[in-house]
């Protein structure tokens, strides 16, 4: 077995982020298998959006670690043609959904997170292309905003082959390798691949390779859409927002352009998918986007008259209490799981490298993270939620 290979499943954000961490701190090889090329799953089909507005304690402290490590990333990654778009993030609500996210303002107070309530006509006079109802109310993240993923993906693989990384695309691991109950590497393709620790971050492929070791975790995932505008005829001076009252999120985007994205609610859960299975089979219900459009246009005007251009669709993980999953594997020694970040992969993707590139090489992590743990589910609660089917709307959903 080698004695310092740590082996990364997947080549999406959480994968990449594990590996720029496991590089940078040095002192072991590191190598990401990736079935298709680095980001071709639902990270190239990501909206991008953090926010550091969480609903449990965990995930507020693992989100401040986030935005932080995305300003160091930013001074690695701008020779490599990324920068954090930090425009901030509002959180928008109706009156009647106000109550639940108030009760955390004390969380946030607690663990120094900033915020402002704004309401509907303070709304309207910062982001004049916002015209929210009356009523409405907003929780501005000021250290929120998104990244681009066709500027990030790329750029921190780069960096990853700079640092050392052995990337392989195009190789799919079948398999573990066990010796003595531990996972002593994979199979890639059939052929072993021996390593001191397995992280598998695989997204919505979690279980299927994960039922090979004889361990199913209770995630589900549900297909998701984000589309393009044309380009505005002036760049759009916008935060990102999360906009729950429409059922949707919106951000500027590269080119003068809008990005908005949003769920297809009574949709049942995709299943999980079989390992060579490609995110471009999955497409959008017939006429979807122009009822996204239809009901994200009276939140923004400019939508009038202005179609989407570029639909890409992909699917989101969301475990049974809609709290990622990050961890030893339980009863399975060397094997390290990091997946069902609902739709905050990209603002969960600095921190969720951090905290798998810590369990491999030190086996504890600076931030508690119990709560995230694979080993928080019984059996008996995983097989029940997993033998229900789901609508989206039944699931816990969380945006971003």
């Amino acid at each position: 077995m080698s004695a310092d290979r740590i082996v990364i499943v997947g080549g999406g954000v959480i994968g990449l982020s594990a590996a720029w961490h496991l590089a940078r701190g040095g002192g072991v090889s590191v190598t990401l298998l990736e079935k298709d090329a680095v980001g071709a799953g639902s990270s190239a089909r990501a909206g991008g959006i953090i926010t550091g507005h969480l609903w449990s304690k965990t995930g507020v402290e693992a989100r401040k670690i986030s935005l932080r490590l995305l300003h160091a990333l930013t001074g690695e990654l701008r020779a490599y043609g990324y920068a954090y778009q930090a425009v901030g993030c509002l959180n928008l609500f109706a009156p009647s959904d106000w109550p639940e996210r108030m009760r955390l303002l004390p969380l946030y107070d607690q663990t120094g997170v900033p915020y402002e309530i704004l309401d509907a006509a303070e709304i309207r006079e910062r982001w004049p292309l916002l015209a929210p109802e009356d009523g409405a109310i907003g929780l501005f993240d000021p250290l929120g905003g998104y990244s681009e993923p066709d500027d990030y993906i790329p750029a921190l693989a780069r960096k990853c082959r700079d640092l050392g990384v052995d990337i392989r695309e195009g190789a799919m691991v079948t398999g573990f390798a066990r010796q003595r109950g531990r996972f002593t590497g994979v199979f890639v393709d059939g052929v072993p691949l021996d390593a001191k620790r397995v992280i598998c971050t695989v997204h919505s492929w979690t279980n299927r390779l994960l039922a090979e070791a004889g361990i199913q975790l209770p995630l589900k995932s549900f297909v998701h859409q984000r589309y393009l505008t044309a380009p505005l005829a002036e760049a759009a001076e916008l935060p990102a927002v999360n906009a729950n009252p429409y059922a949707a999120y919106l951000r500027p985007a590269k080119g003068k352009r809008i990005l908005v994205g949003g769920e297809t609610a009574a949709r049942h859960e995709f299943g999980t998918p079989p390992l060579a299975f490609g995110m471009d089979a999955l497409d959008a219900p017939r006429g979807f986007c122009d009822r996204l459009r239809a009901q994200v246009q009276p939140l923004l005007p400019a939508l009038a008259g202005n179609g989407f251009t570029e639909e890409r669709v992909g699917l989101i993980s969301i475990a049974m209490d809609g709290e990622p999953i990050l961890g030893a594997a339980p009863g399975l020694p060397g094997l390290i799981v990091g997946a069902a970040f609902h739709s905050g992969g990209f603002a969960y993707n600095p921190v969720a490298g951090k905290l798998l590139a810590e369990l491999a090489t030190k086996g504890e992590t600076e931030l508690d993270v119990a709560a995230f743990s694979p080993a928080r589910f019984s059996a008996a609660a995983t097989d029940d939620y997993l033998n229900l089917r789901l609508r989206q709307q039944d699931a816990f959903l969380r945006r971003h």
